[in-house]
């Protein structure tokens, strides 16, 4: 006989986060930001000096080994040029002027979009996490089962099984299979329902549809009267999605 994860009793331990990943250093991202900060109020004169000066800097140092691979220095060049060639095309007398850098405007919208990006997959990891500890708190207390389903719980029942390591929560899949068997909380949505196949693994799936059929077989039985639906599912997704094919079929009068 399996033991439920984790024993309903148990006093919950907080779950290690790992530390993000610290990202790469962008040697070529630096060098373009330093030229641009140097540029700023430089005219057509200036900017090509110091253009002149980056190329005597790129020979001399392609000439010694430990330098000839230096990604920032090659950025600094290449950025120089093409600061060059910009006030080149503008207006005589211009000067350079990163607001007026449709390149650097881009990239900076780009950033700003990236750091939007990173900050909502933030908020919605600690959704989940917090999700994850409400339903494992309700789970400890008996009363999941009485718990309406909300959207992303599919992720969240991710993350407990993660937490389960190498055990599988099978009260929180029951949980899921009869709401969604039920149509309750978010699945009252069938768009919601339909997405589900994509989200959840496929014998809950299955539970899932076994139950919808079973509720019109034997209306008002309960959750521990059901409980072989889940046996099934388990043992054989496949099959069991077959019965409750069959069942539908049935039930509908056709062959």
């Amino acid at each position: 006989m399996s033991s439920p994860w984790p024993p309903r009793r148990t006093a919950r331990r907080p779950v290690p986060r790992a530390a993000a990943p610290r990202e790469p250093v962008d040697h070529a991202r630096i060098g373009r930001r330093v030229v641009r900060r140097r540029a700023k109020g430089m005219d057509a004169a200036a900017v090509a000096a110091a253009l002149e000066d980056a190329r005597f800097d790129a020979r001399q140092d392609s000439r010694h080994e430990h330098l000839a691979d230096d990604e920032r220095g090659r950025a600094e060049l290449a950025e120089w040029e093409r600061i060059d060639q910009l006030l080149a095309d503008a207006a005589p007398s211009t000067v350079y002027d990163l607001d007026a850098d449709h390149v650097v405007q881009a990239e900076l919208a780009a950033d700003a979009a990236a750091a939007a990006a990173r900050e909502a997959e933030l908020r919605e990891a600690a959704r989940i996490v917090a999700r994850a500890d409400e339903l494992q708190a309700l789970r400890e207390l008996g009363t999941l089962e009485q718990t309406e389903p909300r959207e992303g719980d599919e992720a969240v029942r991710d993350e407990l099984t993660r937490r389960a390591g190498s055990y599988m929560q099978k009260d929180v899949d029951t949980w899921l299979a009869h709401a969604l068997a039920a149509h309750r909380g978010h699945y009252a949505d069938p768009a919601v329902r339909a997405a589900a196949a994509d989200l959840l693994p496929t014998h809950l799936l299955a539970h899932a549809a076994l139950l919808t059929e079973l509720a019109h077989l034997a209306p008002g039985a309960g959750v521990d009267q059901l409980a072989f639906a889940a046996r099934l599912a388990v043992a054989d997704p496949e099959s069991t999605g077959e019965l409750a094919a069959f069942l539908a079929r049935a039930r509908s009068g056709q062959s």
